[in-house]
């Protein structure tokens, strides 16, 4: 099935551009100048794009503001998006992927880099995941997003939960502070390896006596071993 992008750019020379070159790579692309009309486009009842390709700088709503709506939807919530701005602040950056973002593009850039860039966050969206992870404590539903251990819900944010689907799909190996980085973050993401053990530390935590089935491989990274 062909896959499709939507762009969300009010700079019409960087939108036909992208545009133009999508459709050379094979996938379906459309245009929206604003976010108000990304919004009514990616909630169109013949389903969401495959990705979304997002400005931060939108008249009116803003990119930040539209990537928060569209994470709270149901049909968006999971849709990959890679932002695009003129901002190059590491604190910008940070901002952008905690609100929902995958990747981080900054203004001026390559076509080739970002068809790259899209075809990589792809790639990663595409990757099987078994249905449900269950060992007799834990059970982690990867469709619903639901988590319970020892029978007791456990609320994790987008970012705790993507960590722990990445440690479980790779079960038993390990998993470099980089890779997990590259993974949730995405591989623009320039922020030291801080971020990631407090979120660790913080799923641990929620997950009570269960916790343990994350592994601290000591100047590696972290191993999912199961809750036993």
């Amino acid at each position: 099935m062909q896959q499709s992008i939507l762009i969300i750019e009010d700079d019409a020379d960087i939108a036909e551009s992208l545009h133009y070159n999508f459709r050379r790579e094979g996938f379906r692309a459309s245009i929206a100048e604003s976010a108000e009309k990304g919004l009514r486009i990616a909630l169109e009842n013949g389903g969401p794009p495959s990705l979304i390709i997002l400005d931060l700088m939108l008249p009116g709503m803003s990119g930040m503001e539209l990537c928060r709506r569209l994470r709270k939807e149901s049909s968006t919530e999971h849709v990959p998006i890679i932002m695009l701005t003129a901002k190059a602040a590491e604190t910008d950056k940070i901002a952008g992927l905690e609100i929902g973002a995958d990747d981080y593009i900054v203004k001026p850039f390559s076509v080739k880099e970002v068809v790259a860039r899209v075809r990589a966050v792809l790639r990663r969206a595409e990757k099987e995941v078994p249905p449900k992870y269950e060992d007799g404590r834990l059970t982690v539903d990867f469709e619903d997003m639901r988590v319970t251990s020892d029978d007791e819900d456990v609320k994790l944010t987008r970012k705790e939960f993507a960590l722990l689907e990445h440690l479980i799909k790779n079960s038993g190996r390990v998993a470099t502070r980089q890779q997990l980085l590259d993974n949730v973050w995405g591989y623009s993401y320039f922020g030291d390896t801080r971020t990631l053990d407090v979120h660790i530390r913080r799923l641990r935590q929620k997950m009570n006596e269960c916790g343990g089935c994350i592994e601290t491989v000591v100047g590696v990274g972290y191993r999912f071993i199961g809750c036993k």
